[in-house]
């Protein structure tokens, strides 16, 4: 029998953890999100995270905070939407503070630049499941073909020719709008 609480201590905790956890910043949180936000508490599933992720990328300003609006408003009005702003803000600004003054005063230490190294290789190995997740429902609703073909198009676009994100996505949202309903 588990603990029933408030869902707008349940949005605040959500966001709270993953961005406490999410060392690194937005995107080192984006997978902890999803974890609260599709596996946990079940608010969105795999198709609308993954476009809300899509339209928040292509938004000016922090992810984290982008998602926290929209996930808290969609889950339970303005109280939601506040307390997921909390919870993505406050671990943030008060952690800021205390650590930067740790670090400033030992940043010289090995154990210090170690752990910080280490670190690394976790965030990019939750950087792939969540990429491994999107692609699999990316395969499943559009099909390999467009989604090879559009990972291909953007892994171009923004490596070789450096073309900015957000238009990336603009030419996906119109290629998804435009093609993919033709086939």
């Amino acid at each position: 029998m588990g603990i029933i609480i408030p869902i707008g201590v349940a949005v605040f905790l959500a966001f709270f953890i993953a961005n406490i956890l999410g060392y690194g910043g937005g995107p080192a949180s984006i997978p902890l999100m999803y974890d609260q936000i599709v596996t946990r508490f079940g608010w969105l599933d795999n198709t609308e995270f993954s476009q809300m992720l899509a339209l928040g990328n292509s938004l000016p300003g922090p992810i984290a905070t982008k998602i926290a609006a929209y996930v808290g408003y969609d889950v339970y009005g303005w109280p939601g939407f506040l307390a997921a702003l909390a919870g993505t803000i406050i671990p943030s600004a008060v952690a800021l503070i205390y650590l930067l003054k740790i670090l400033r005063k030992y940043k010289q230490s090995p154990i210090v630049k170690g752990m910080s190294l280490l670190v690394q290789p976790v965030i990019a190995i939750m950087m792939l499941l969540l990429t491994w997740n999107m692609a699999a429902d990316a395969f499943g609703s559009i099909g390999y073909i467009h989604s090879i073909f559009i990972a291909g198009l953007a892994f171009l676009a923004l490596g070789k020719f450096k073309i900015h994100p957000a238009f990336v996505i603009i030419l996906a949202f119109a290629y998804g709008g435009f093609i993919i309903p033709l086939t």
